[in-house]
């Protein structure tokens, strides 16, 4: 099945354009003059690469459900929706896989269903929350739900971005000039040290030392990271046990760590919220959102809950068991689950996350600069130190 362009008629002479699904062009006439066009001409669609072979991006995501709740909420039918949505989408990719949609649905399929069948654009918690808005007769509000759901995930992923921007950014800074230094200046100050005479201090020494080593073997330290990332990745082929103590490691390691575990528990938290309150049972909101946290510590925290509630505990006992959950936030639960309103309650948790994490962000920021302000004083003053010290020695003894 390819996607064509095509310009057609319609029942009152009006030329339409737009984009369909179909095996060929007879097919796509065929199709057409089903829906009262009759096709002009047709085109069929260049694709650069499968569109099952790489994931949708989340802003293409979010226009599509943020058109498809607005179409839907003012009483647009599902199918023309999803036609309207085909024909203007930019990205060539997603297009297809609404064509795709449209086609399945077509033939009888619900829309989660349909989704079902591109794992690449849809991921299981968007098709168990519209197979649920399906059941329930609440499908506008699921697509609204996702909305947010998504400008939010596009928010958190921006600012975890941020946070590793800058020090990526000053660390490059920083490497370049200790090249520079080691490789060109301190070899052209190195006859010069040595032609002084006298006994060179243990700075001076260190610093000759660390300027051969660069000098002489700069290709091992440009080789080193890629080839420890190798050797990483191929050690957690052999033992996929290994992931879980570098997922614990990375939720432990400061300043990272503690903002890294408050992002993945505010993501829980919305997604949660948002499952249970389109209809979804806890157990089922708990283990869709454990494939969602990316982490096996988390994971396997999120599947001990999963065993303590089965054991008959509630939810809030359960997450104070495993120990995840601050007692703040543990609270919380406590009292959503004893008023009802447990989807606001992780509403508020999410929250509360989301506000913590900012402050986290801009706090280690702030805590960045002057660090890396530091180091490089440092290194500068380490060399400045090293050179000139064996000048003030010299110029001691010639006064005595």
């Amino acid at each position: 099945m390819a996607l064509y362009s095509y310009k057609a008629i319609d029942s009152n002479g009006k030329s339409v354009k737009g984009m369909q699904d179909a095996a060929n062009l007879i097919d796509l006439e065929m199709r057409l003059k089903r829906g009262g066009i009759d096709l002009i001409s047709g085109k069929e669609e260049e694709s650069s690469a499968s569109f099952g072979a790489s994931k949708v991006k989340r802003i293409d995501l979010i226009t599509f459900f943020f058109n498809l709740g607005q179409l839907s909420r003012a009483g647009v039918p599902l199918l023309e929706c999803l036609g309207d949505l085909r024909d203007t989408m930019e990205e060539a990719k997603f297009r297809e896989i609404i064509a795709s949609m449209v086609e399945s649905i077509e033939n009888g399929k619900k829309l989660s269903q349909a989704m079902a069948e591109n794992p690449n654009a849809f991921d299981k918690i968007t098709i168990n929350l519209t197979k649920a808005g399906e059941d329930s007769g609440r499908l506008v509000e699921v697509f609204e739900h996702l909305t947010e759901s998504l400008k939010w995930q596009d928010e958190m992923a921006s600012q975890t971005k941020n946070m590793m921007i800058y020090p990526l950014f000053v660390g490059t800074i920083v490497l370049a000039i200790t090249f520079f230094l080691m490789i060109y200046l301190v070899p052209q100050l190195v006859g010069f040290i040595k032609g002084m005479g006298g006994e060179l201090p243990i700075q001076t020494r260190m610093l000759l030392a660390t300027s051969n080593f660069f000098v002489n073997f700069w290709y091992v330290i440009l080789l080193a990271p890629p080839v420890l990332i190798g050797a990483y990745k191929v050690a957690l082929i052999s033992n996929p046990k290994l992931q879980y103590h570098v997922d614990n490691l990375k939720l432990n390691i400061w300043p990272t760590g503690p903002i890294l575990r408050k992002i993945i528990l505010a993501r829980f938290a919305n997604t949660f919220a948002m499952m249970y309150s389109s209809g979804i049972t806890i157990l089922d909101c708990i283990a869709n959102s454990r494939d969602l946290v990316d982490n096996q510590v988390i994971a396997q925290s999120l599947q001990n809950v999963m065993k303590e509630i089965e054991a008959g505990k509630n939810l809030t006992q359960s997450f104070q068991q495993t120990g995840i959950f601050p007692p703040l936030v543990v609270r919380m639960l406590k009292v959503g689950e004893a008023t009802g309103q447990l989807d606001q309650a992780l509403l508020n948790v999410s929250y509360f996350y989301d506000r913590d994490v900012k402050d986290s962000i801009k706090k280690v920021q702030v805590m960045i600069e002057p660090m890396m302000t530091v180091i490089l004083g440092a290194l500068l003053g380490w060399v400045m130190l090293s050179v000139l010290s064996p000048i003030y020695d010299i110029i001691g003894k010639v006064q005595l």
